[in-house]
């Protein structure tokens, strides 16, 4: 049985402290391996198994992740006032767009003139809880339907567009704007469908409440994670609806299995959700009485997601430009003016896969004491509000 420590449940800190963890090693990849400026690590011509692999599987991250913040926003509800949780939702997502644009745009550019804008995974869950904190005053079956509704079918919507509207892209289109010859603007994570899967999360939070069968959750959750990817299976095997990109059958079945398995991000297509969403099901299901040092060290991550993700950012951006100095290409080509894997001036920079896994351990391994004290000093100083926006 799930069991609470300190009023938190530990099977959601677990996966979403791996969640946190997996993150890191694709940031780590965008900034170190040497591919990263040649090609796309899912396109099946070029890529490799263990390149393919190591990007693939970084893509349960958000929707996991943002499916965790809805649970954690019925969870935290509980204990409030249906309008103070909707107003706490609220400034929390507004605070979460702010961080995006300053201190997050800036971990990734170290860019003092800000000369590039990028709206990502924390501005869509910044959003996500802006309109959460309006769907929270509708009936539970309301915001399934809404969820629903909008995961299965946004991507009718795929072919809609609004050449060079800002507003349509945050929507559900990504682009990239030149807004003047200083200043370029990106939108990487429109909202829709990525505002759905949160609210799907705060009706499934229910299902994490005391009062709730554990054995029926289990059982629950397992039949719809073998369901998501039964159908996830059969969608993309017709080819028709659900991904912008399109499968190929080439000649080897290894290239043929990648690219059955390449689907979009952004925004994230029905296929790439039932794949992942159905994947964290399982996961979910299956991991509520695994105890161990193992569980503990991913929980601490878990538990301070946020104090993780920029201070994660920032360390490997910093060791990036550590390494760019003693190869030859120069600190100062760290100070990017595009994104990282976009920048022809480090075309030739990076290093072997192996080399990225170990600055991936080496990042998550400096980190841990730090996510360990923070963790204890929330713990021991839950009257301080402020908090909980870290």
């Amino acid at each position: 049985m799930t069991s609470p420590t300190k009023n938190r449940i530990e099977s959601l800190d677990l996966l979403k402290g791996l969640v946190m963890v997996i993150m890191a090693l694709d940031h780590s990849r965008d900034f170190f391996h040497y591919s990263a400026h040649f090609y796309d690590p899912t396109d099946p011509t070029q890529t490799s198994l263990i390149i393919f692999f190591t990007r693939w599987i970084t893509h349960f991250c958000a929707p996991a992740f943002s499916f965790l913040a809805g649970i954690s926003a019925f969870l935290v509800g509980r204990r409030k006032p249906r309008g103070e949780l909707s107003a706490f939702l609220f400034k929390r997502g507004l605070w979460l767009v702010f961080i995006e644009i300053t201190v997050v745009t800036f971990a990734w550019f170290f860019d003092v003139h800000f000369r590039n804008g990028e709206i990502n995974v924390i501005w869509a869950l910044g959003m996500s809880m802006i309109v959460l904190a309006a769907l929270v005053h509708l009936p539970r079956t309301y915001i399934l339907v809404f969820s629903c509704l909008l995961i299965f079918g946004h991507n009718l919507l795929d072919n809609v567009h609004f050449n060079g509207s800002i507003l349509w892209s945050m929507i559900h289109e990504y682009s990239l704007f030149k807004i003047t010859d200083n200043f370029t603007f990106e939108v990487g994570y429109p909202i829709v469908p990525w505002i759905a899967v949160m609210s799907l999360g705060y009706y499934f939070g229910s299902f994490y409440d005391k009062s709730f069968d554990s054995n029926k959750r289990k059982k629950l959750l397992n039949i719809l994670g073998f369901s998501s990817i039964i159908l996830f299976i059969i969608v993309r095997w017709f080819n028709i609806y659900g991904d912008l990109v399109k499968w190929i059958q080439f000649d080897t079945p290894l290239k043929t299995l990648m690219s059955f398995l390449n689907l979009s991000k952004y925004p994230p297509s029905l296929s790439y959700l039932l794949m992942t969403l159905g994947g964290t099901f399982l996961f979910l299901a299956n991991i509520e009485n695994l105890k161990g040092r193992v569980v503990n060290f991913f929980s601490i991550f878990g538990r301070v997601p946020f104090f993780f993700y920029i201070l994660h950012l920032y360390l490997i951006h910093i060791i990036a430009l550590i390494c760019a100095q003693l190869t030859g290409f120069g600190w100062q080509k760290m100070i990017l003016n595009y994104a990282v894997i976009d920048d022809p001036s480090l075309k030739g920079y990076g290093f072997r896969l192996w080399v990225v896994y170990l600055v991936w351990f080496g990042v998550i391994a400096l980190l841990y004491p730090l996510c360990k004290k923070f963790d204890i000093y929330k713990q021991n100083h839950k009257e301080i509000w402020w908090l909980s926006y870290l």
